[in-house]
């Protein structure tokens, strides 16, 4: 995968409403957004689709990747730039299968860096662990220690990113220990300025090599 999985990682809240979100996106894409994940808890497919759809359009147009939480169909049917998945996902090798060998694949390792290392010679094109603070998203997620990202580091040859409870105020702390992306959904969507908001964290990027 040549497309370089660094800096701020907005994943997409729950919105029924697809022009408010929309909306919300361009200003996070705007603010310097450098990849996005398509996040829906709905049981409505049609809906997912339309959504999921019209928002990809988007990311098109800042030339920005668009991934899809969990939906291997979904990823699939709207040709999403990729799929992340977790515990209960498909498979790695499913997902390779049916995206190709040019789509991102994302996986959660939650706090476990084994896992981490069985995934990237899988070939997955990154590793997420989390959650690193409290999350209002997941609230019953397990903590994870902030070691471990130096740990996977120096162990891994792969992108990293971190997850849970992310703010302009802690995501410093996750990038110096070895984060190249930081995933964030309340405190960039829930923002005063979302622009602004994702600005600030791209910010913390600029000087990292």
């Amino acid at each position: 995968m040549t497309i370089a999985i660094k800096g701020l990682y907005a994943i997409t809240p729950e919105c029924a409403d697809t022009a408010v979100l929309r909306n919300k996106l361009e200003l996070a894409l705007r603010g310097g957004a450098a990849l996005v994940q398509y996040r829906s808890k709905s049981d409505d497919v049609a809906f997912k689709h339309e959504q999921a759809a019209e928002l990809l359009t988007l990311c098109r147009t800042f030339h920005v990747p668009m991934i899809i939480n969990d939906d291997l169909r979904l990823a699939t049917l709207i040709d999403a730039d990729g799929v992340h998945i977790g515990e209960n996902d498909p498979s790695l090798k499913d997902a390779r299968i049916n995206l190709g060998p040019d789509k991102i694949i994302g996986v959660s390792c939650y706090q476990d860096l084994q896992r981490a290392a069985q995934f990237a010679q899988l070939g997955a094109d990154y590793v997420a662990f989390g959650s690193f603070y409290p999350s209002s998203t997941k609230p019953d997620a397990r903590p994870c220690p902030l070691e471990l990202l130096t740990q996977a580091k120096t162990k891994l040859q792969l992108p990293i990113v971190a997850i849970g409870g992310i703010t302009a105020e802690n995501a410093p702390t996750l990038i110096q220990a070895g984060a190249d992306a930081v995933a964030v959904i309340s405190a960039l969507f829930d923002a005063p300025d979302i622009e602004l908001a994702a600005h600030i964290f791209s910010s913390y990027f600029a000087t990292k090599h």
